[in-house]
């Protein structure tokens, strides 16, 4: 056997000696096509040796444009020739695409790499990548090629795209690759992506992000705001409607920001008129929003639209107008109340979302107060809460006046009750009324029951087969359980 691992590895590096001696595309996306029949040549040859496919397992961390890039790294993986599992234990590739968001982030990916060393001593063909915005920090990367040297690819957020010419580089290697950028200004698109779901997909409309709120690091991970061309983005949502898509949820770190640098630069809301025209596309969703940049223009739209989504995500972060400043996010307590009301005049049915910190760098009892009245205020439908996390390299995290961990967390706690209480308040307001629920899955606590969701991105449950997942059907909806509904279907 050892022989046999001997003459794979000879034959793979003479293979790919004659392979790189002929020359790629320099185009994209041709060059990485290009990369994926190598690749697939490859662990073809390797699969027959071994006697089975070459499976592949990603794990995501982090948000919903990560997961959008690992379909597109998921598509890449297939193309080039390996099948998908989701246990780690059976795959020969491994892939984490990182977050870096909190400093407990980066804690699971080392844990979790402690596992996939175990692993790889059991299985040394085995392949362990790590990508996105983790990779990014120089001091992360410099700690895997020291303490994890049994890593074998590693990669940014900007060349998620090249993961097709980086593996072959992998597997025609004996030594770490690594390829992480400091920036680009480039963008490519047009690559294969496994979608989770046939008939929903999130679409990229901008990358990065130019606000730099005091406590993020995802300026310096993610680069600068760069904007597609609207015509990309419509002609990739029009592909998406052919193949069987009925919903999109435009992704960018600042949405509302989109289109201020292009060439001829256009605004969020006239983007969304395009894409509400085009046929089979029966429901818009986007985040993120932030409310510095929303315009009235905007809330035009989203009023005016039958297809734009009654649901809006809007952090507040928080109800201190002096924290605010602080944390840089150019809007005060007042500005952001009156932004909803100017939201709530349009679009009553509106369900409004939010992010809110707990524990700022200096945030008094005053402050943390000021925060409660704006949930009082607002009444979101639901609240992502965080404690802050000293994040190094932010300019927060150098700031004097963290608060102790006991008063965080009283905070914290009064915080939750209140985003609770009010939330089983206001989210059983629809009960009694038909609602147009799109069908995604069968129910995993009830037989012959499936789940979808409603416009406002409330869940309903409801008697039903598979056959309705991926439709839009009218909902009875009998009962409020909080934070979801129970229904029936209406024929």
């Amino acid at each position: 056997m050892e022989k046999e691992q001997l003459e794979l590895q000879v034959d793979l590096q003479e293979n790919g000696s004659r392979a790189m001696q002929k020359e790629a595309p320099s185009t994209e996306p041709e060059r990485q096509e290009y990369f994926m029949e190598k690749c697939h040549e490859i662990l073809e040859w390797k699969a027959k040796e071994l006697g089975r496919p070459m499976r592949f397992c990603i794990t995501t961390f982090g948000c919903q444009m990560n997961s959008r890039d690992s379909e597109k790294l998921a598509a890449i993986l297939e193309r080039a020739g390996y099948i998908e599992t989701e246990q780690e234990e059976e795959a020969d590739f491994v892939l984490y695409n990182t977050c870096t968001v909190r400093e407990n982030a980066n804690q699971r990916v080392y844990g979790r790499l402690g596992y996939l060393h175990s692993l790889k001593k059991k299985h040394p063909h085995l392949v362990i990548a790590l990508c996105g915005c983790m990779m990014q920090e120089k001091e992360v990367v410099e700690k895997i090629k020291k303490s994890y040297r049994f890593v074998d690819l590693i990669f940014g957020t900007h060349n998620i795209y090249e993961l097709a010419e980086l593996l072959y580089k992998t597997l025609t290697q004996k030594k770490m690759v690594i390829d992480v950028w400091e920036g680009t200004e480039k963008i490519v698109e047009k690559l294969p992506a496994k979608r989770k779901y046939s008939f929903k997909s999130g679409v990229n409309i901008m990358f990065g992000c130019n606000n730099f709120c005091s406590y993020c690091i995802v300026p310096y991970v993610r680069g600068r705001e760069r904007s597609r061309e609207p015509e990309d983005i419509v002609a990739e949502i029009m592909r998406l409607a052919k193949d069987g898509v009925v919903e999109v949820m435009l992704l960018g770190q600042n949405v509302n920001s989109y289109g201020k640098n292009l060439k001829e630069p256009i605004t969020f809301a006239q983007l969304l008129r395009r894409v509400e025209q085009i046929d089979g596309i029966e429901r818009i969703r986007f985040m993120t929003s932030h409310p510095k940049d929303l315009s009235d223009e905007l809330i035009e739209v989203m009023a005016s639209s039958e297809k734009i989504c009654t649901h809006l995500h809007l952090p507040v972060q928080s109800g201190s107008s002096r924290i605010l400043q602080k944390m840089n996010r150019r809007y005060t307590k007042e500005q952001y109340v009156a932004l909803v009301d100017r939201i709530r005049a349009k679009i009553p049915n509106i369900s409004l979302t939010t992010d809110i910190i707990v524990g700022f760098p200096g945030e008094t009892e005053e402050d943390f107060e000021e925060t409660l009245d704006v949930v009082r205020k607002v009444r979101f439908d639901s609240a992502f809460t965080f404690i802050y996390s000293k994040r190094t390299g932010t300019p927060a995290a150098a700031m004097e006046g963290q608060i102790p961990e006991d008063v965080v967390k009283e905070r914290f706690d009064r915080l939750l009750h209140e985003v609770q209480q009010i939330a089983s308040e206001v989210s059983g307001r629809d009960v009694g009324t038909v609602q147009k629920v799109l069908v995604e899955e069968p129910d995993d606590q009830k037989e012959r029951y499936v789940s979808g969701r409603l416009s406002n991105n409330i869940i309903v449950h409801f008697p039903g087969d598979v056959s309705l997942i991926g439709k839009i059907v009218d909902v009875y909806l009998e009962e409020s359980k909080g934070f979801y509904y129970m229904g029936r279907r209406e024929e």
